[in-house]
């Protein structure tokens, strides 16, 4: 009787517990455990490289994805209402960087890149930058995404 007693309690002090802190805290944890949570991007943002360009926020939406494509970066979330895009920064790189978009007026689309890593942020919004600027083509992002995979590989050999 007293471990049933015990068990019961123990059980209410679980839920309650659960229930003070909140799903969403939990929801997070595990995003973060599995290494898909977005949070240290979100804030990261105070820190993010900001340029405008001049596109309407779906152009530069789908251009941006499309530069993140020819990059080989791995898209782990993206998600047009809350106006951002998750990635790694390749198959062979997981640091995370987030691009945070921000519609100015019907022309002009504002894109934040965000990492906790300096050299991430730099070298990806460079890139993107770039593309969206139609400095350079998607073929040519693919051959430089394919020489930093070289470089990086044959280090590891």
């Amino acid at each position: 009787m007293k471990a049933t007693k015990r068990y019961s309690v123990m059980a209410l002090l679980i839920c309650s517990v659960i229930a003070l802190l909140g799903c969403g805290t939990i929801k997070e944890g595990a995003k973060g455990f599995l290494g898909v949570s977005t949070r240290t991007l979100e804030e990261e943002r105070k820190n993010a490289i900001i340029r405008t360009f001049n596109y309407d926020y779906a152009t530069c939406y789908d251009n941006t994805l499309a530069a993140l494509k020819h990059m080989r970066s791995y898209v782990y979330k993206k998600n047009r209402q809350e106006h951002m895009i998750a990635i790694y920064v390749s198959d062979y790189d997981t640091t995370p960087v987030g691009l945070f978009f921000k519609e100015i007026d019907k022309t002009n689309t504002q894109v934040e890149v965000s990492s906790s890593s300096t050299y991430a942020k730099e070298f990806i919004s460079e890139k993107v930058f770039l593309f969206l600027d139609k400095k350079v083509t998607g073929q040519e992002l693919e051959v430089q995404a394919d020489v930093e995979k070289e470089k990086t590989t044959s280090f590891s050999d």
